[in-house]
């Protein structure tokens, strides 16, 4: 018996809704591929949304085809040196060095990163410069000219896994035929978690997850304990955001490339998270932190004589120790000393717009998958980006909020900026209702940023202790 949100769903989205619980019967096993991948493929072997014995053994025979594995890196590359078409599944980039005028492909299966690849593919999935595209790629092997030449692998066709285009104005005139209640379970399910499993609280912290997918520039900071999934939907919900775990960050894999004049990953992806933050280190000279702080609060960076402007959100993810009680055990010292003390500073804190409560979220168990219809993560990732530029939102949230013993602009910008988030993603048509923008919009963007607030207090009495309230 279908909930009543996902017989709604199913009536009015149809093609586009897919039963989230088969990406965990295919058999896609410990494939490095990210759920909206693995969505993508059950949609082309699924019969009527069923996975039947048929759909096994044609997904498998797929994989087996096209997925190799990483083990089978120097066999492909032993059919290439044979002068054989090879065919791969994977995740395809390309970087710009306009410093010798060639755009460079990258294959991660292969390990490769200075393949050729020509204009033409480029310009027909201008994604590969931005955020990356998983596809077919047929690869072919170029020998060297002489001896001191070097052998070349290029890309003669490639075919991506994206849909075209997504109808936003559709999707957000569906919006009107649920309860609140119901398109929250949608949301939920759409990004892999079950919502019969989770409490409303807990649906409302796994919604904020979404919000620098779905806001520019959104800068947000979840603590919590290992195991409660905090990295998740980054990592196989979206193509636009980009998971950066532990290890060094420098500018310029952050901000532009001065060896080889090459852009960021802030200019690429819709949001750069950094999971694991307790284990990241940052440069000695102190320029990443300096050109973050910047960023965070204007959008703009630079590096030498190379300036520019992003949209890109801002994620870190820190493991946190709970007590007895599973509560933070340094909540009352503050809850930042866990992480580098690089990132501690308080200019640095005060431009993060929002503190998740991770530690509310409960450890991932077998009852945490999604069993419920929910969007495919192809065109899930699509509406959260197109999101991002639709217009209105913002002055309905402007013209609407009224905050209460919040004078600090700060403060101000940060609650509007969430408050924004959360009406994009629960009410894209912009139709709530009085109480329900006070109680789904206002009141969590208000919690999220008062966290911040608190955590400064602690760390520098010489913020103020405020409690800002709404009307």
């Amino acid at each position: 018996m279908l909930a009543a949100f996902e017989q709604k769903a199913l009536d009015y989205f149809g093609d586009v809704i897919i039963n989230k619980s088969l990406i965990y019967k295919a058999g896609f096993g410990a494939r490095a591929i990210p759920t909206y991948v693995g969505e993508w493929i059950l949609s082309k072997f699924t019969e009527d949304g069923n996975l039947t014995e048929g759909s096994r053994e044609r997904i498998a025979a797929f994989l087996g085809k096209y997925l190799p594995t990483k083990g089978q890196k120097d066999e492909i590359k032993n059919h290439l040196l044979k002068m054989e078409t090879v065919q791969i599944l994977d995740d395809y980039s390309v970087t710009v060095n306009l410093r010798n005028g060639q755009r460079n492909l990258r294959i991660p299966m292969l390990d490769i990163s200075d393949a050729f690849i020509s204009q033409q593919i480029v310009d027909q999935n201008e994604l590969l410069v931005t955020s990356g595209v998983w596809g077919i790629g047929s690869l072919f092997y170029v020998p060297p000219d002489g001896p001191g030449d070097q052998g070349q692998v290029w890309m003669r066709e490639f075919k991506p896994f994206q849909i075209s285009n997504v109808d936003l104005e559709y999707y957000q005139e569906c919006r009107q035929h649920f309860e609140t209640s119901e398109w929250i379970d949608l949301m939920v399910s759409s990004m892999g978690f079950n919502p019969r499993a989770q409490t409303l609280r807990q649906k409302m912290i796994l919604i904020t997850r979404l919000l620098p997918l779905i806001e520019p520039r959104l800068n947000i900071v979840e603590l919590a304990p290992k195991g409660t999934g905090k990295s998740f939907v980054y990592d196989n919900l979206s193509r636009y955001g980009r998971v950066v775990a532990g290890g060094k960050i420098t500018p310029a894999v952050l901000f532009h490339n001065l060896a080889v004049q090459s852009p960021g990953l802030i200019t690429r992806y819709d949001a750069i998270v950094l999971d694991e933050v307790q284990s990241i280190s940052g440069d000695s000279a102190g320029e990443l932190i300096a050109g973050l702080k910047v960023y965070l609060e204007s959008g703009r960076y630079s590096r030498g004589s190379t300036m520019g402007t992003a949209e890109a959100s801002f994620v870190m993810m820190g493991n946190i120790t709970l007590d007895e009680r599973r509560q933070p055990i340094y909540q009352d010292t503050g809850l930042f000393r866990e992480i580098p003390n690089f990132l501690q500073e308080t200019a640095f804190i005060d431009r993060i717009h929002g503190l998740i409560a991770g530690w509310e979220m409960g450890r991932v168990t077998e009852d945490t998958p999604s069993q419920n219809m929910g969007f495919k993560g192809d065109f899930f990732s699509e509406v959260l980006h197109a999101l991002r530029n639709a217009a209105g939102h913002g002055e309905y949230v402007s013209q609407n909020i009224h905050l209460v013993n919040c004078n600090d602009l700060r403060d101000r910008k940060a609650i509007t900026r969430l408050a924004t988030g959360f009406l994009k993603a629960l009410f894209p048509n912009m139709q709530p209702s009085e109480d329900e923008f006070r109680e789904y919009c206002v009141k969590p963007a208000v919690e999220l940023r008062q966290r911040v607030r608190d955590e400064l207090h602690k760390l520098d009495p010489e913020y103020a202790v405020v409690k800002i309230g709404w009307e």
